[in-house]
């Protein structure tokens, strides 16, 4: 299994650097466009779509309302969108598993499948249209990156009080903590390197932290329709790590509530 990862990770690391850093304009758009329409086939599998044709299908209404969405860019209302869903989610996951009595089945699982996937992509390309642009995305990169590992060390150490037993039991109180702390470090930094200045500073800090959590619940939602499906991974396309929904779950969240913390504050202007 350890071989397995590596060999991955040979691959696809550059590959995703070269996507996310590399591409600019239509290219950019379209490498987002895969990214979304890969994650709306595993989702569909999570939904309970068996068929192979069924799955594909869904792919690609995902691709198509994400391509509509993102050549009309109601950036502002996406995200807006996004952060009621998040809040929703946060219910469901500590109420699960009556939450999952609340779903709709299948096309109610398949209907929520889109405020996860489409905001997060609009609000990619959406940044990557930016001043800074790399920066950006690098920087929402590296506060969900650093708060996934902090958590896993302070857990590690010190996790006792799971976090949400239900759906993830690996995940602690102390893991979220540590994680946190961690990740407000980076965006400290980040918001140096972004030139934010006087309040913009602590309160972009402020905003980062909110972000992470939220970026938690991203994993944490994710998990709990694994667990509701009785699967491990969103899909085997990633030999060793899973599928591109395992690789993107907290990004889901993080994206589209990073790009409304600067729609809303006008710091890019």
């Amino acid at each position: 299994m350890l071989k397995q990862r590596i060999l991955t990770a040979l691959w696809l690391l550059p590959l995703a650097l070269f996507g996310f850093f590399g591409l600019q304009g239509h290219a950019f758009t379209a490498f987002t466009a895969l990214v979304m329409a890969l994650g709306g086939w595993e989702w569909a599998r999570m939904a309970g779509l068996n068929a192979q044709s069924a799955r594909v299908g869904y792919a690609a209404v995902v691709l198509a309302l994400f391509v509509t969405l993102a050549m009309q860019a109601p950036v502002l209302p996406l995200t807006l969108l996004a952060l009621a869903w998040w809040l929703l989610a946060t219910l469901m996951v500590f109420c699960y598993p009556r939450s999952a009595g609340w779903w709709g089945g299948v096309p109610g699982k398949l209907l929520m499948g889109l405020p996860i996937l489409l905001p997060a992509g609009v609000a990619l390309v959406w940044l990557k249209t930016q001043p800074q642009a790399n920066l950006l995305i690098l920087t929402v990169m590296l506060m969900v990156w650093t708060a996934d590992i902090g958590a896993y060390f302070s857990g590690r150490a010190f996790g006792k009080r799971k976090l949400a037993p239900a759906v993830s039991p690996g995940k602690s109180w102390a893991g979220l903590y540590g994680g946190l702390a961690s990740s407000l470090l980076v965006a400290l930094g980040c918001g140096v390197a972004l030139g934010l200045e006087g309040v913009q500073l602590p309160l972009f800090v402020l905003g980062a932290g909110v972000i992470v959590l939220f970026s938690v619940i991203g994993d944490l939602t994710e998990s709990m329709f694994k667990r509701s499906a009785g699967i491990k991974d969103s899909s085997n396309l990633l030999p060793g790590h899973g599928g591109v929904l395992d690789r993107i779950d907290s990004l889901t969240a993080a994206l589209p509530l990073f790009a409304l913390l600067f729609l809303l504050t006008g710091w890019l202007a």
